[in-house]
């Protein structure tokens, strides 16, 4: 459905290309991540895949159709959440929604039930500039499903929010996902992409280090350990054992037969220790 090849994009026109021939695929209903940490060219592609920035070189497509070709059209059937809130903060929060409905020449959905959906009906009324930083992002959010949209781009929908309302947020994105919608994240939160993801990408220095499912990932880069926690005299004492390694197979079998054991816990790899393996560098 959504098609990118070898897309560079360079700001200063030096050559110093903040994305660096970028190349990937999206699939009609998917909810695919980017992923990476701030500077590594998330929102420079969101951006020029939403025509906010102009396409430079390579090639972008829906449907087989370039972006350089899309028309007003397009606009109806998108929804774009920024990462830093861009909202009207002398107007309330209901009203930027509905201000921001006469955009669109498709139906629209009641800004009231989007406000309730996200947490916001108590302060629909109140100005957006006084909303805190929680707020304005899940306004921000509530903004992009107001058209219905067919393709959704999410730049940190969760950053900000505590863990109950960042779940919220999740199970929205879970659901229109059910409705057929296809899905563009960027992040830098691991823990949520792969609870979201069907795929994800890994963007380092503009350039893509790693594509797949989150599954994968972890099986192919990652190493498989079991936490084993045992009486020692009267402490007690933790082991982390990589148990493809022998001697590991071997200090786990000497625990399980000589060892008060206490717990015994598997561990699989995350995506940020995958990430910091294949860059070198943290997503912080």
């Amino acid at each position: 459905m959504i098609h990118v090849k070898n897309l560079f994009h360079d700001y200063s026109g030096k050559g110093q290309y903040a994305v660096n021939d970028i190349s990937f695929d999206i699939n009609k209903g998917e909810i695919f991540g980017f992923l990476g940490p701030s500077g590594a060219g998330k929102s420079t592609v969101q951006n020029i895949m939403t025509g906010l920035l102009k396409l430079q070189k390579g090639e972008v497509s829906y449907d087989s159709k370039s972006v350089k070709d899309l028309d007003s059209s397009f606009y109806n059937n998108i929804g774009v959440s920024f990462e830093h809130p861009n909202l009207y903060t002398k107007l309330t929060g209901y009203e930027n929604l509905k201000y921001y409905t006469g955009l669109f020449s498709v139906p629209t959905l009641d800004p009231m039930v989007l406000l309730d959906r996200v947490g916001l009906r108590d302060s629909a009324k109140k100005k957006a500039g006084a909303y805190s930083k929680g707020m304005k992002q899940r306004l921000v959010f509530a903004r992009a499903l107001i058209n219905n949209p067919n393709i959704l781009f999410l730049d940190e929908p969760t950053s900000g929010l505590d863990p109950s309302t960042a779940n919220v947020i999740k199970e929205i994105i879970r659901q229109k996902q059910q409705e057929g919608c296809t899905i563009f994240l960027t992040t830098h939160n691991m823990f949520a992409a792969d609870e979201l993801c069907n795929r994800v990408a890994f963007i380092n220095d503009g350039k893509i280090v790693a594509c797949d499912s989150p599954r994968n990932l972890k099986l192919q880069f990652g190493e498989k350990s079991v936490k084993v926690e045992y009486k020692s005299g009267e402490a007690v004492k933790k082991d982390i054992l990589f148990l493809e390694k022998e001697e590991d197979r071997a200090t786990f079998n000497r625990l399980v037969n000589t060892k008060d054991i206490q717990t015994i816990h598997s561990q699989e790899a995350t995506l940020e220790q995958i990430f910091i393996k294949l860059t070198g560098r943290e997503l912080a």
